[in-house]
């Protein structure tokens, strides 16, 4: 018996470049979280004998996504109480 679609590691991975694809058309620290989640699953999938029903995976999936997503934020955020400002405007 084949296995489900959702333990095909490669389409995991796909997804991750798709939706790194959408970050970079749609900035913001958003779809790279869940990118990293998608590719580290499908990663975590390669490991021989490992074969989680399809809620463990959405679980992992999600739980990964998140963890990504806040380090990104911590990373790249300002720092508590400051705000960005423009000194120049694009059409002057």
């Amino acid at each position: 018996m084949a296995d489900p679609f959702w333990l095909t590691w490669w389409l995991w991975l796909a997804a991750a470049l798709a939706l790194g694809i959408l970050e970079i058309v749609l900035p913001g620290f958003i779809f790279l979280g869940f990118a990293i989640g998608a590719a580290v699953t499908g990663l975590l999938l390669l490991i021989p004998g490992l074969a989680p029903s399809l809620p463990i995976l959405m679980l992992i999936f999600s739980t990964l996504s998140l963890i990504s997503w806040l380090i990104l934020r911590r990373m790249f955020s300002l720092p508590h109480g400051q705000v960005k400002t423009f000194n120049h405007d694009i059409n002057e």
